[in-house]
C-alpha cells in the first residue's frame, strides 16, 4: 500500500524523493528575487476547514510546505494568519536545517510578519528560532513599534497599506530575495494586486467543504493575472500538488 505522503508526477507516475521535488520546486538564479505563495484548497475552493487552513493540509501537503520552507531565504506571512493559525515556536526540523547548512543557506530562514497596524504582541514574537522581521507603515504606532522592536528587526515598507513591492526590494536588498510567502488571503491579495506574485503552489486537497469559507485571495476588486503550470504531482489520497509560475 502507498504512503499518504508519497508524491508521484502525473506524467511519469513513479514515486518522488525529497531530493527530487526540491529540484523541481528550485529557481534558476536564487540571486534574482522571487516571490513564491503557498496555499492549500479544497476542491470547491475553500482556504480553510473551521477557520483554518490546517484543516485542510494532508500528509503530501505538509510534506512539500515542509520542504519549500526549505528552500526559502525569508517566510513572510501576515498578521491575521499568525493568529489564527497559532505560529508559534517555529523552526525548521533537524534533517531540514542540515540540508540548508550543506546548501549554503542559513540553518533556520527568518520570518517576516506583516501588520499595517503592529498590532502584535512581543512575548509571541520572541519564540522564533531567529530574530524575525515585522513589515509594517509609516502610520502604524510609535508606541508598538518601540515594544516590537525589542524582540524583531522593524521594517516599514508603505504609508497607509503594506507595499509589497517595497517589502520584496527591500527583503532582496537585506539578503533576502527568495520569499516564501504563506498567506493569509488578504495579504496575497495585495500581492495578486501590486504583480509581485513569481509563482503559486497549490494543494487541492480531495474534499468538498461548502460552506461560506474564503477563498486562497480575499479581495474586492479582481486584478487578473496569467500564469504557467510548471508541475502537477499526485498522492495516493487524491491530493494535487500544483506549481504554478508567472506567464
Amino acid at each position: 500500500m502507498a504512503a499518504a505522503s508519497e508524491i508521484h508526477s502525473l506524467t511519469a507516475g513513479a514515486s518522488l524523493t525529497d531530493e527530487q521535488l526540491l529540484a523541481s520546486y528550485a529557481v534558476a538564479d536564487r540571486a534574482q528575487p522571487w516571490l513564491r505563495a503557498n496555499f492549500v484548497s479544497s476542491i470547491d475552493g475553500a482556504a480553510t476547514h473551521e477557520g483554518v487552513s490546517g484543516g485542510l493540509a494532508t500528509e503530501a501537503d505538509g510534506r512539500v510546505f515542509a520542504l519549500l520552507r526549505r528552500l526559502a531565504d525569508v517566510i513572510v506571512v501576515g498578521a491575521g494568519t499568525v493568529r489564527q493559525e497559532g505560529y508559534r515556536n517555529i523552526a525548521l526540523d533537524e534533517a531540514s536545517a542540515k540540508w540548508r547548512t550543506e546548501n549554503g543557506l542559513a540553518a533556520q530562514p527568518p520570518f517576516a510578519i506583516v501588520t499595517a497596524s503592529l498590532w502584535l504582541e512581543p512575548k509571541d514574537l520572541a519564540s522564533y528560532a531567529t530574530r524575525p522581521f515585522v513589515i509594517t507603515t509609516e502610520r502604524a504606532s510609535a508606541e508598538n513599534r518601540r515594544r516590537i522592536e525589542e524582540v524583531a528587526d522593524v521594517i516599514v515598507a508603505g504609508d497607509a497599506l503594506v507595499d509589497t513591492v517595497e517589502l520584496k526590494h527591500v527583503l532582496a536588498e537585506r539578503g533576502y530575495p527568495q520569499v516564501h510567502s504563506e498567506g493569509g488571503p488578504t495579504l496575497f491579495a495585495t500581492m495578486i494586486a501590486q504583480g509581485v506574485v513569481d509563482e503559486l503552489c497549490l494543494t487541492i486537497s480531495p474534499r468538498l467543504e461548502g460552506g461560506s469559507a474564503r477563498r486562497i485571495v480575499d479581495a474586492a476588486d479582481a486584478t487578473p493575472q496569467d500564469m504557467t503550470l510548471g508541475h502537477a504531482f499526485s498522492a495516493p489520497d487524491g491530493s494535487l500538488l500544483l506549481r504554478y509560475v508567472r506567464a
